[in-house]
């Protein structure tokens, strides 16, 4: 199943025949992972324990682990990323102004190993 392509925060893409262009296969699964991040807890009123809220931690000394944790249990809810192997959140302060994060995981779909940065 396909779904329209919305990077998170940007504008619906236009596909190369003038219509709305859609996510398939591993950028699909990635666009998913990064709305799941991003979006509030409580924010998506069908599912109200949908999303870490990563937002949230802006600012937030030493807490790379509190961060790393919601992102894990985030992540064990998406069926498009397979829970075998486990995937693996790294937490890093970039410089004293933010924190990155590195996910490394596997695509329940296509099975290719995604590994996505969150710049801070």
């Amino acid at each position: 199943m396909a779904d329209l392509s919305l990077v998170y925060g940007g504008d619906l893409a236009i596909g190369a025949t003038g219509d709305l262009a859609i996510s398939t296969g591993s950028a699909l699964t990635e666009q998913r992972v990064l709305r799941r991040l991003l979006t509030n807890p409580d924010d998506y009123i069908w599912q109200l324990s949908y999303g870490a809220g990563l937002g949230r931690f802006v600012g937030a000394a030493g807490a790379a682990g509190q961060i790393a944790a919601v992102a894990r249990a985030q992540l064990h809810q998406e069926t498009r990323v397979a829970q075998t192997p486990l995937p693996r959140i790294g937490v890093n302060h970039a410089d004293p102004s933010g924190i990155a994060m590195t996910i490394d995981y596997r695509d329940a779909m296509t099975g290719q190993s995604v590994a996505l940065t969150l710049p801070g």
